[in-house]
């Protein structure tokens, strides 16, 4: 069983080189990351805690699916909380 977080199904908090992201990975491309119940996180607060608890400081949430460019990408991990679906 693969760790890799980027994977089908899996929610995950991305990190990019100017954004983070929240969403549902529904499609994986050469080239793109295809989020569903995406999230734009201008603030994550302290970055242990976010990670943690699923607390959020800043939220603006996408309306439809995003793709984010694998050339932007830069780390993801798991998101074990609901997806953040409120703008905050």
């Amino acid at each position: 069983m693969s760790k890799n977080p980027l994977q089908v199904g899996n929610k995950v908090f991305i990190r990019t080189v100017t954004f983070y992201y929240t969403g549902e990975i529904v499609e994986l491309s050469e080239h793109d990351i295809v989020l569903d119940k995406a999230a734009w996180i201008a603030d994550t607060g302290r970055f242990f805690d976010a990670l943690k608890t699923g607390k959020l400081n800043e939220v603006e949430p996408y309306v439809g699916v995003v793709s984010i460019s694998r050339a932007a990408y830069l780390d993801a991990t798991l998101w074990e909380h609901a997806l953040p679906q409120k703008q905050l």
